[in-house]
């Protein structure tokens, strides 16, 4: 087994137990007869930058999450496929922005479909950020909670749209607080 099917299983592990074993276990979960092999497996893969030796334990890193982005992919007429270098990306990367301000949120409800964001879709809510007409953000609406782009009316006073025309604007009566901006959806295909 060479060491891409070594990660691949303890990618598996981790994702079952959020946790590696003692060096010990790694031999059964790696198949591996020694734990000087797993030594050795181990230090080849910090040294690639997989994982780390942290308080006598094997930690993952930010490269251990990192999945390949190939070339671009054709949504109209198919084209020809490429070999390009890939780069390592996470989701995390692509999608957030400030982690330390940012929050996830499932959305219910169809009210947001217009724009792409879907029942059962998953928003990553950037909070304490500026806000303009126009942001669709997660808001306390007199105190109930709600997604929605943000607009300003002739008076100046802000309103929530919903992006299906089922739905009426909501004109807060006594209060509107925003939670934060949608910075990016994410939505599952396939379970």
């Amino acid at each position: 087994m060479n060491d891409e099917k070594y990660l691949a299983a303890l990618r598996t592990y981790w994702k079952t137990h959020r946790a590696f074993p003692a060096l010990a276990k790694l031999c059964d979960v790696l198949g591996l007869s020694s734990t000087s092999s797993v030594f050795a497996l181990v230090g080849r893969l910090a040294d690639a930058g997989y994982l780390e030796r942290k308080d006598g334990r094997v930690a993952p890193t930010k490269k251990f999450f990192a999945r390949p982005l190939l070339g671009p992919v054709r949504a109209g007429l198919p084209q020809p496929a490429t070999q390009e270098e890939a780069e390592l990306l996470t989701l995390d990367d692509y999608l957030i922005d400030e982690p330390n301000r940012t929050s996830l949120h499932r959305v219910r409800g169809d009210s947001m479909k217009d724009l792409g964001i879907f029942d059962g879709d998953l928003v990553a809510v950037e909070q304490n950020s500026p806000t303009k007409p126009g942001d669709v953000v997660v808001a306390y609406a007199d105190n109930e909670l709600t997604v929605k782009t943000l607009r300003l009316d002739n008076e100046g006073k802000f309103y929530l749209e919903a992006a299906n025309p089922a739905y009426a604007s909501i004109y807060p009566k006594a209060s509107l607080e925003i939670l934060g901006v949608v910075v990016s959806v994410v939505r599952r295909l396939r379970r």
